[in-house]
């Protein structure tokens, strides 16, 4: 077997801290770091014996003068380095200036480590577009309600439904999804619709602290618990108190955290590390998950948290909701400083539907603000998406295509024909059965779970939809 070449970073002009938390972020996901403090060094480091091992450069501080020189001269040594931005605000024009000015990802400091392995094994991976900025494209879009998400398809309603029937309680919800395709989005959107709404919401990236602390973000710790705890610290349960706690990716929880976490829900007492009493707080929760919750995960929060669980389909399985998304993202780019209104040909949203979009929404809203930002003409076309072909044709992952969409569903998305696919990949009449299936579930959706509404506007009493529902394998959570 082939030894694997080595992944180096080089990191130009970061202060002291960032160094080492970057060096050693870098490190974990398998890069090694090498700094520059100018150019002039950064160019020797690219010539020199090891420069072929450099896939990637961070600009440790944006700077509107000097970092387009920064970046023109690092190309113009390698013209396919792919070179990530930090800057110390989140601006959307600074965002800009940096995909312009050749950047292919631009991230807020302080770097959260989870963010930047991302941008790092995004901008390494030969097979994804360069400049996508998703960070920056997720900042474009305002917090929506759960009427206003967009996408028809009966399983994304389905799924809003249960959301929607589960902000009116004070229950834990887990949301499940693969990245990208909306989970914080949701859970902000049932905090936003219970009764906590004017209460603080408060989040938690489970997998971004390390395992040796995170007891102490979670549940808080007094003075002296532990060596290094100079001072106490409220955790993020208490924090929350009277409010909702948003649980990224709760299944990178070291299993006593589970444990404990558990009995907080069950009895809503936190107790500190360090602490002989507790706190009692009325916080609820909302988790996320990538997949499903591991076998070996603590059985009773499994239970707890995922009494109620929402599952968002990937976009590659609603392909149909692609042209109302494009058009809705396209809009919103719009509203930005420096950016400009624009409209999308029915030749390119037939390309984007039939690609198979492994990042999901988010990466959706990366590619189409890459090409706005690109594009000199007020219409994009199938032109500005050359890579997204490119990708599926080439790429060996099954994410990357999706060879299931039929053209005459295409033709009906692209017509904004109804939902509710008739036709199957092969281009033959569906059976009857599952078009009233997915009927169903897209009413569901539409009139949020309540179902004498469901029945009456679909013309049967309750006791012939629920007769349907069980018929149906339908979940009358939805």
């Amino acid at each position: 077997m082939a030894e694997e070449r080595t992944r180096s970073l080089l990191l130009l002009d970061a202060d002291a801290d960032e160094r080492r938390l970057i060096s050693a972020v870098a490190a974990r996901a398998g890069w090694s770091v090498v700094s520059a403090a100018d150019v002039e060094t950064a160019l020797g480091l690219l010539q020199g014996p090891h420069g072929r091992e450099v896939q990637a450069a961070l600009l440790g501080s944006w700077d509107a003068e000097t970092s387009p020189k920064l970046i023109a001269a690092l190309q113009e040594q390698r013209a396919t380095l792919p070179v990530i931005a930090l800057s110390h605000g989140d601006s959307v024009a600074v965002a800009v200036d940096a995909m312009r000015a050749g950047a292919s990802d631009f991230l807020v400091r302080p770097v959260a480590p989870e963010r930047l392995t991302e941008a790092l094994a995004a901008n390494a991976d030969r097979r994804r577009a360069a400049g996508e900025l998703a960070p920056v494209s997720e900042k474009l879009a305002p917090e929506l309600s759960l009427e206003q998400m967009i996408g028809a398809a009966p399983e994304f309603r389905a799924a809003l439904a249960v959301a929607a029937k589960s902000a009116r309680n004070r229950l834990p919800v887990l949301i499940i999804g693969e990245p990208g395709t909306g989970k914080e989005t949701v859970a902000r959107s049932i905090h936003a619709a219970s009764l906590r709404a004017r209460a603080p919401l408060l989040v938690l990236d489970c997998k971004a602290v390390p395992a040796n602390i995170i007891d102490s973000e979670l549940f808080g710790h007094e003075k002296g618990a532990f060596p290094g705890a100079f001072t106490a610290k409220t955790g993020k349960l208490v924090q929350a108190d009277g409010g909702t706690l948003l649980l990224d990716e709760i299944g990178a929880l070291p299993a006593e955290t589970q444990e404990r976490l558990d009995r907080v829900l069950a009895t809503g007492e936190v107790r500190p590390v360090g602490l002989n009493g507790s706190y009692s707080v009325d916080v609820r929760v909302v988790a996320t998950a990538s997949r499903p919750l591991p076998e070996d995960f603590d059985a009773g929060l499994a239970e707890r948290v995922g009494a109620t669980t929402v599952t968002l389909p990937p976009l590659r399985e609603r392909s149909g909701d692609i042209p109302a998304l494009a058009r809705h993202l396209l809009s919103r780019f719009s509203e930005q400083t420096g950016m400009r209104p624009f409209s999308i040909g029915n030749d390119a949203l037939a390309v984007l539907m039939r690609y198979g979009w492994p990042g999901n929404v988010r990466q959706l809203a990366s590619v189409l603000f890459r090409a706005a930002l690109q594009c000199d003409e007020s219409s994009l076309t199938a032109e500005h998406f050359p890579h997204i072909a490119i990708q599926s044709r080439f790429s060996g992952r099954r994410t990357d295509f999706s060879p299931n969409i039929s053209k005459a569903s295409s033709d009906e998305a692209l017509a904004g024909a109804s939902p509710v696919t008739l036709f199957t990949s092969e281009g033959h009449v569906r059976p009857l059965e599952e078009i009233e299936a997915d009927l169903i579930r897209l009413a569901i959706g539409h009139y949020r779970g309540r179902m004498t509404e469901v029945a009456r506007r679909l013309g049967i009493g309750r006791s012939t939809l629920y007769r349907k529902l069980s018929e149906l394998g339908i979940d009358t959570a939805a």
